[in-house]
């Protein structure tokens, strides 16, 4: 489940239900406010999967993880619902941002998650390299089994909204 481009995320794609929505919210005069309650509600409604994906990563073995700074508690930091509405992309996912900050280490939530693991070199010997393995799958078995259960919650959040919209002109 895990989608195409860095770092990784699980989401509803967009389909041609999402355009014609937001399509519809900005005809409608307080379009902005509309797209913004359409977007908190998607957040909302991923919401249980972001604090899934979060216990994941804080349930990996800290064995072999360097201790200071967390680096598990900032990957789970950085994974939160998102959504777009319109533009390249629209729709909603959960996705693990980058870690800028944590030692020179961007790349943190996919190397955990990835079977390979990552290279780095021994703290005070900079020749000496090892390499480091995370949990292969926390973020993915975080949503396995229950994709279709947010993909249903982001649908209706979507549903009332265009229920509203109807309600208006009817």
């Amino acid at each position: 489940m895990a989608g195409g481009g860095p770092p990784f995320s699980l989401g509803v794609e967009t389909h041609e239900g999402l355009a014609a929505l937001t399509r519809a919210i900005r005809a409608e005069e307080d379009g902005k406010q509309l797209r913004k309650e359409l977007a908190r509600d998607m957040r909302e409604a991923l919401k249980p999967g972001a604090a899934a994906a979060k216990s994941a990563v804080m349930a990996v073995s800290s064995a072999g993880l360097p201790t200071a700074p967390a680096l598990r508690s900032s990957v789970a930091k950085k994974i939160r619902p998102e959504v777009k509405l319109g533009g390249r992309w629209s729709g909603a996912r959960v996705k693990a941002f980058k870690t800028k900050n944590i030692r020179g280490f961007p790349n943190a939530p996919k190397r955990l998650n990835r079977a390979g693991g990552w290279r780095h070199p021994v703290y005070g010997n900079r020749e000496i390299w090892v390499q480091q393995h995370g949990k292969t799958g926390w973020f993915d078995e975080a949503f396995q089994g229950r994709e279709g259960v947010y993909k249903q919650a982001v649908e209706a959040a979507m549903e009332n909204m265009a229920r509203r919209i109807a309600d208006r002109a009817g």
